[in-house]
């Protein structure tokens, strides 16, 4: 069972903040939650038997979900992120201070790909403990990753994680599934095929189709 939430004080600071810039939602959803039902329908739709590791990379802090056509089958937070990563390309380079580091690293100056197995270490360290656990506990094997909230400069740490964890990257052919579920994208707004990033707002767009049930037989008296 996967419960996701926020402190209520930060849910009315963003609620107060769209209504600052005239914006007026129905409703609110947490991306992550969208994002991940998303996968599973996809996975399912496309009849995937493969258990996918999923994570949110962010500045502090690195979410690792495990899923497949089934479902959420494993959730956790890890302590690593982006910025952990920062003093590695600082002590590598011999940069002088972290910020230098920082814009570096954020840019799309410099190609950190064969840095890669060193700076996911400590986070691969986490990650493999959690895939090691799950496997022993349901006999199934990961074989994919996906990073779903990476910044186009940085997409090249999907790759990288992937060769460290021996898994291949996750290849989405998303136009076949959002057809399924009626979702049109214009031509000319995705030309290089649908970001991973819209996976949530997309979601919310679906229109599922209903689950099919077994007849139930009429009861006789």
């Amino acid at each position: 069972m996967l419960f996701c939430g926020l402190p209520s004080d930060d849910i009315v600071t963003v609620q107060d903040g769209l209504l600052a810039a005239g914006f007026y939602p129905d409703q609110l959803e947490l991306g992550t939650v969208s994002t991940l039902g998303a996968l599973v329908d996809y996975f399912a739709f496309t009849k995937s038997k493969t258990p996918t590791l999923v994570l949110e990379i962010g500045t502090d802090t690195t979410h690792s979900y495990i899923v497949s056509a089934t479902g959420v089958e494993a959730s956790r937070p890890i302590s690593q992120g982006l910025d952990a990563m920062v003093p590695i390309v600082q002590k590598e380079l011999g940069l002088k201070d972290e910020e230098s580091a920082k814009k570096l690293f954020y840019s799309n100056t410099f190609d950190f790909t064969g840095m890669g197995p060193l700076l996911v270490k400590k986070l691969l360290k986490e990650l493999q403990s959690s895939i090691g656990f799950y496997e022993v506990q349901t006999g199934q094997s990961v074989g994919q990753v996906l990073c779903t909230m990476l910044p186009a400069k940085l997409t090249w740490l999907d790759g990288a994680i992937a060769t460290a964890l021996a898994v291949s990257t996750t290849k989405l052919d998303l136009a076949p599934w959002l057809q399924s579920r009626q979702v049109t994208i214009p031509d000319g707004v995705a030309p290089g095929g649908v970001d991973i990033r819209w996976l949530g707002l997309l979601s919310l767009m679906a229109n599922k189709p209903p689950q099919s049930h077994a007849a139930v037989p009429e009861k006789k008296d």
